[in-house]
């Protein structure tokens, strides 16, 4: 390839309009590129501490020595743990209070549902970002072909003979927005599927926990009455 057609000649000869898509499609990927690294690292901290807090809840020691461990540490937790420390600290309140035990277990799962809740948003925030970009870049990027594919087109009637060396460098610098568009979406897309189905499966694991959790909880609260 000639330097004439070289992809930096290409760009800084581009007009205004392809250059300001050129730079949006840019922008776009520098974007999801920084949200992908940071959500792995969300996403891989959660799972850790989920698998970290199964096992120490599933070991068969007392429920309310972990919850006092837990607030020892002096550090708000997050997803099961956030959980188990809502459900449980819920529970113990009320039961103080002399709740009857349908009340103790609704109070209980309402807390669960508000910590999973605020859980899930935080896990899923930015996801979004990676849907629009990988959805709207490719079309970003063929907007700037079109375009000048037309300025390409358009100079023709500038010159005596047509010629392809006199159209190929509009046309080349407009496909190179096709493939910045595409540089943008593909990585944006099989981010977003990837993160979205492991999202998916710790909001599983979530359900199940707060379920069994519950179970747990009404044992509890039906000994205490069947006491009472």
């Amino acid at each position: 390839m000639s330097n004439d057609l070289s992809v930096y000649e290409l760009v800084l000869d581009a007009s205004p309009i392809v250059q300001a898509v050129m730079f949006l499609l840019i922008l776009a990927s520098i974007s999801s590129w920084t949200v992908i690294f940071g959500k792995r690292r969300v996403i891989a901290r959660s799972t850790h501490q989920a698998d970290q807090f199964e096992t120490s809840f599933w070991s068969g020691g007392d429920l309310g020595a972990l919850y006092r461990s837990i607030e020892t540490k002096g550090r708000a937790g997050t997803g099961m743990q956030s959980m188990f420390e809502s459900g449980f600290g819920e529970f113990s309140r009320l039961r103080q209070l002399g709740s009857q035990s349908e009340q103790l277990l609704e109070g209980a799962r309402r807390a669960m549902r508000v910590a999973q809740m605020r859980e899930m948003d935080r896990l899923e925030k930015s996801l979004s970002m990676l849907a629009t970009v990988g959805s709207t870049s490719p079309y970003v990027g063929l907007f700037g072909t079109v375009w000048g594919i037309m300025s390409a087109f358009h100079g023709l009637g500038n010159v005596q003979q047509a010629t392809l060396a006199a159209v190929a460098p509009g046309i080349s610098e407009a496909l190179i927005t096709t493939a910045m568009g595409l540089f943008a979406a593909i990585p944006a897309v099989v981010a977003y599927n990837r993160f979205a189905d492991q999202v998916s499966r710790l909001e599983l694991r979530f359900d199940a926990f707060l379920e069994e959790f519950s179970t747990i909880l009404q044992r509890h609260a039906s000994t205490r009455g069947t006491a009472a």
